[in-house]
């Protein structure tokens, strides 16, 4: 069923949820986590003085109210879309799955202030916040012409497999987020995340080569496995800059709080574009029966 109007919006909720991991990646770089010692209010008032960490803590709760109020109307809006006997219960099922997570995902971060930043509780906090990002675009995905168009169904062949690539590569980035966060809060040192990043990359690198090899002219897998190499590569970069920044953060702390929040959101960026090549690949990717393979055999032999 198309509705291009509730394509935008999701393309709307989805912009602002990565607005809001920005202003979450702001608070805890510029060490503002506690600057507000109480929640929901703010000093006890809605909009207190925005000055100095104040302001970068109370406008993440602006922000975060915001994207809370846009998912509810996201999903009232996909009910009412995806209605039976026709809709899509799956979708409405997601739609009001990405409420929950955003609920979730305020109560974390109000128990982050009230008990002190636990470290468990602020990498819960960061990594709910990049899954629910990767929904809200999945939910963009769900919702356009394109993927009401239909599957253009392909068969997978070589190893390892695209389909369990499809599922490694989202959990290897998502660990990758819980070991930067972790970093970042001080749970542990920064080796583990610098072996991720030799790792994961990597992985990436083997599922976006394997995607263009097998199928370059793919409607949707090519412009999926692209845009997953592209934002990598980027993700990359920056955080080597972020590195080299916090190493100089005595003499130059802008450019490290920059990078740092620039690869905290391209983290999230990251691990979108694996979920949307995962659910392209489990959507137009087919298992390779033994009789296509032995088909495939005789006509190469």
């Amino acid at each position: 069923m198309q509705s291009p109007w509730l394509h935008r919006y999701a393309i709307l909720v989805a912009v602002c949820t990565l607005l809001l991991v920005l202003a979450g990646a702001s608070v805890t770089s510029k060490e503002a986590g506690l600057s507000v010692p109480d929640w929901p209010l703010s000093y006890g008032q809605v909009i207190p003085q925005m000055t100095g960490g104040v302001l970068f803590e109370t406008g993440h709760r602006m922000i975060a109210t915001i994207v809370g109020i846009l998912t509810i109307l996201l999903a009232i809006w996909i009910a009412r879309v995806e209605k039976p006997p026709h809709g899509r219960a799956w979708m409405r099922r997601l739609g009001w799955a990405a409420v929950s997570l955003v609920v979730a995902q305020g109560l974390l971060g109000g128990a982050t202030v009230l008990l002190l930043q636990p470290a468990p509780i602020s990498i819960g906090h960061a990594c709910l916040a990049q899954l629910f990002f990767s929904v809200t675009v999945a939910i963009a995905v769900f919702t356009s012409r394109k993927w009401q168009e239909g599957p253009e169904p392909v068969e997978d062949y070589g190893w390892p497999s695209l389909r369990s690539l499809a599922i490694l590569t989202p959990l290897l980035i998502l660990l990758q987020i819980a070991l930067g966060a972790g970093f970042r809060h001080r749970a542990f040192g920064l080796l583990p995340h610098v072996i991720g990043a030799m790792i994961v990359p990597l992985v990436i690198l083997l599922a976006g080569v394997f995607v263009l090899q097998q199928f370059p002219r793919h409607r949707a897998l090519r412009p999926a496995a692209i845009a997953l190499l592209t934002i990598t590569g980027v993700q990359v970069v920056l955080g080597i800059a972020a590195y080299f920044a916090r190493m100089n953060a005595a003499a130059y702390p802008l450019a490290m709080v920059l990078t740092t929040v620039a690869h905290v959101a391209t983290g999230g960026l990251t691990l979108a574009a694996s979920v949307v090549l995962a659910i392209q690949i489990r959507r137009n990717v087919r298992v390779t029966t033994p009789e296509i393979a032995q088909t495939r055999q005789a006509v190469t032999s």
